[in-house]
C-alpha cells in the first residue's frame, strides 16, 4: 500500500486539518465531534442543509460546505457512517431557527444514525426533515444497504436542494425539493480497479487485468456482473442503457449529465465518456441541457466512473443553475 498518510488511525482527522487551513474562508471544521460547518453559520432564517457520511468520497460532502449548498457536513470514517452525536452536533451548529433537512444516502448505518440524531434535534426543539438517495439502478440489495444505494445523484441532490434554501423556501418546500429530485435521478458505476482502505491495506475486491466490475457500489460493494474490459463506447453505452430505461427517461426530456471520476480516473477518459453518453442521448431524443465532469463522488484511488442522469425542468435548472460557493462546486458568485 502506497499512500500520502502518517498513522492510518488519523487520516481523516488529518486531512480535515488540511481541509480547514485550505478554505478557511468558506468552512469551520469542529474536531470531537467531527464535522465541517459554513464560515457565516448558522445563517438566520434560512433553512439548514446538513449531509455526511463515511469518508473517502472526497469531495463529498464536506467540499460542497458553503454558500448555496450544504450549511454542514459530517465525516465519519474511511467508509464508516458518522455517529448520531456527531450528526446532532452539526445539525445544531448549522440551526438557524427554520429548521434543518437531512439528506442521507441509503446506507443502514446513514439511515440509523441520522434518524437518532434527528431523534434527538427534535427533542431540543430543532425542527428536523430527512430524505434518502437511493439512485443506484445497478442493485437493489447490498450488505450495505436496505434497497439501492445513494450515490452520484446525492451531488445535484445537495446542489438543488441547497439552492431552495438560499432562495428562502420553507422546510416543507426544501424537502419537497429534494423529493423531486430524488424521484428523477438515476445512476451507475462501474470499476476498473479497487481502491485500498487505509487501516486495511488491502484491496476492497480482486479483478484480473482484463476484468472490471458493473454496477459498483462507492464502498467497492458487488456490481451486477463482472465482464471483461471492453472498448469506451460499448463500456458507456452498457452503463447508460440501465440509467435510461429505469425511469425511464424519454425523448423530449432535458437532462443533466454527469460523468463522474471514483478518484483515479483521468479527465481525459471522464470527458472522452461524456462525449459519448451525450452523443447516445441525443440519438434518443433526449436533450443534455446542463453538464457535470470530474470527480465529485469518489472511492479513494479507485479507477472507474459513474454516470448520473437527472431530468430538468424549469424550476430545477433555474435551482442548479443558481450561485454556489464551495470548496468543490463554484459559479454564479
Amino acid at each position: 500500500m502506497k499512500k500520502i498518510i502518517n498513522d492510518p488511525g488519523n487520516v481523516v482527522s488529518e486531512a480535515l486539518i488540511g481541509f480547514a487551513a485550505a478554505h478557511r474562508d468558506l468552512v469551520r471544521v469542529n474536531f470531537g465531534p467531527d464535522y465541517i460547518v459554513r464560515a457565516d453559520a448558522p445563517v438566520s432564517g434560512k433553512v439548514a442543509v446538513v449531509s455526511g457520511g463515511g469518508s473517502g468520497h472526497e469531495p463529498l460532502h464536506g467540499g460542497f460546505v458553503g454558500a448555496g449548498m450544504l450549511d454542514a457536513a459530517v465525516p465519519g470514517p474511511v467508509f464508516t457512517s458518522p455517529t448520531p452525536d456527531a450528526v446532532l452536533a452539526a445539525t445544531q451548529a448549522a440551526d438557524g431557527g427554520s429548521g434543518v433537512l437531512h439528506i442521507v444516502k441509503n446506507y443502514t448505518g446513514d439511515v440509523l444514525n441520522f434518524e437518532t440524531a434527528a431523534e434527538l434535534a427534535d427533542a431540543e426543539g430543532i425542527n428536523v426533515s430527512a430524505v434518502v438517495i437511493n439512485d443506484d439502478v445497478a442493485v437493489e440489495d447490498s450488505t450495505y444497504t436496505a434497497g439501492r444505494r445513494g450515490v452520484g445523484g446525492t451531488v445535484p441532490l445537495e446542489k438543488i436542494t441547497g439552492a431552495a434554501a438560499a432562495r428562502g423556501d420553507d422546510l416543507a418546500a426544501v424537502t419537497a425539493i429534494a423529493q423531486r429530485v430524488i424521484g428523477s435521478v438515476r445512476s451507475m458505476g462501474v470499476a476498473l480497479t479497487p481502491c485500498i482502505v487505509p487501516h486495511s491495506g488491502e484491496p476492497s475486491f480482486v479483478l484480473s487485468d482484463d476484468e472490471i466490475e458493473m454496477g459498483i457500489g462507492i464502498h467497492g460493494e458487488p456490481g451486477r456482473h463482472r465482464i471483461p474490459m471492453e472498448p469506451a463506447d460499448t463500456l458507456v453505452a452498457d452503463l447508460l442503457a440501465p440509467v435510461v430505461e429505469d425511469l425511464p427517461f424519454e425523448r423530449g426530456d432535458r437532462a443533466l449529465l454527469m460523468v463522474n471520476g471514483m478518484g483515479g480516473t483521468p479527465l481525459l477518459e471522464l470527458y472522452l465518456a461524456f462525449g459519448i453518453a451525450a452523443g447516445l442521448l441525443e440519438k434518443q431524443g433526449i436533450e443534455v441541457s446542463r453538464s457535470l465532469v470530474g470527480n465529485y463522488i469518489t472511492s479513494l484511488e479507485m479507477q472507474g466512473m459513474s454516470v448520473t442522469l437527472l431530468r430538468l425542468d424549469d424550476e430545477l435548472t433555474q435551482l442548479w443553475d443558481a450561485p454556489v460557493h464551495t470548496a468543490a462546486l463554484r459559479w454564479g458568485m
